[in-house]
């Protein structure tokens, strides 16, 4: 890894950010009630995943860093307001 260059993370953070975007809004669209809660449930449980990624795989600390902070939770919120349905 220590060979790649910047433009070589961007496919890995758009799969871990619209994974994530996408479970959200599937999360949001199929429940009932608290669907900002349960979207939020799926960028932690995505979160989790990120984690054991950054802790098993070396990559420069700037990738881990956006990716832990911008591809989770973000687009987890974002998810659940393109979903439409807040409450």
């Amino acid at each position: 890894m220590h060979l790649f260059q910047p433009k070589h993370f961007i496919m890995p953070f758009l799969a871990h950010a619209l994974g994530t975007l996408v479970g959200a809004f599937v999360c949001s669209k199929l429940a009932v009630n608290r669907t900002f809660v349960l979207s939020l449930i799926v960028g932690f449980v995505f979160l989790a995943g990120g984690i054991m990624n950054v802790m098993q795989l070396p990559a420069p600390m700037w990738f881990n860093a956006l990716d832990l902070l911008g591809a989770y939770i973000p687009m987890a919120w974002l998810g659940n307001k393109l979903s439409g349905r807040t409450s």
